[in-house]
């Protein structure tokens, strides 16, 4: 009796995995140094990078065109700078603008554009606003994010189980969602213990790592509808911004959404 051959679903399992690390590596080298240097630095970098998951969108949402998603993209980074500099009343206005051109504009899913439109710009300027008392705060929500993915990530493959919305994405497991809400969770204790963060930014963990879970799984969507496997081929081989940065996104877009109600547990400088 011969071996029964081996099975590639080892390979397809962490087939993944190395291009994982090398965005990762890419958005720690960048995303360090920016963050530490903070202000207009910071500043530009975050509405370069809004323009071109803009433009992401504007193209996978209306395929063929190419003088549109770019204008789009020019026009929303535009947007953001002037809603970074004049904050206040005019910052809403400028922030929903260019979703609003989504929805003027021939394509696909008017609707679906508009409102992710709107949550790229809302996330772009969140980004500012968080970074500019500090670092503790945005270190925080990106920690979150990247453990509660790292983790969800490999618990789902290791551990499996149901899936959590396989007909959108159907990678993503129950067991991984789990598993990001206890990795958010450990990064908010260390916040706590280290004296940057009071207790309750640990109830508020689980559920921006949720928001940015769901931020995952909206651009999937979004793909999925414009059938296309990747939002760009702007970083060679690991697809485009809007697919490393979509979870972001989702909680980003929820702090700034909570901040409405009154002021967070989120962490602090000390003595701030």
């Amino acid at each position: 009796m011969t071996d029964p051959k081996p099975t590639a679903e080892p390979v397809a399992r962490w087939g993944d995995l190395k291009k994982r690390l090398i965005s990762a590596a890419f958005m720690l080298v960048v995303g360090v140094s920016e963050l530490w240097l903070g202000g207009t630095s910071f500043a530009l970098l975050i509405i370069a990078l809004t323009g071109v998951m803009f433009w992401e969108l504007a193209n996978m949402t209306a395929p063929g065109r190419v003088r549109t998603p770019l204008a789009m993209g020019v026009f929303a980074a535009a947007c953001l700078a002037g809603g970074v500099l004049f904050r206040d009343d005019l910052a809403s206005t400028l922030l929903i603008l260019p979703g609003l051109a989504l929805a003027l504009t021939p394509r696909r899913d008017r609707r679906i554009a508009t409102v992710y439109g709107i949550a790229i710009m809302v996330a772009g300027y969140g980004l500012i606003d968080l970074r500019s008392p500090g670092l503790p705060a945005i270190l925080w929500l990106i920690a979150v994010v990247i453990v509660s993915d790292v983790a969800g990530y490999f618990v789902g493959r290791l551990v499996g189980g149901p899936k959590f919305w396989p007909a959108i994405s159907p990678k993503k497991t129950w067991s991984g969602t789990v598993a990001g809400w206890f990795g958010a969770v450990l990064v908010s204790l260390v916040f706590v213990f280290t004296g940057h963060a009071p207790w309750l930014t640990v109830l508020l963990a689980p559920v921006v790592a949720f928001a940015g879970q769901l931020g995952d799984i909206a651009e999937s969507w979004v793909k999925r509808r414009s059938g296309v496997k990747d939002s760009s081929s702007l970083i060679p081989g690991h697809g485009g911004f809007l697919d490393r940065f979509d979870a972001l996104i989702g909680a980003v877009v929820l702090i700034m959404l909570l901040s409405l109600a009154g002021s967070l547990p989120m962490p602090a400088p000390l003595g701030g």
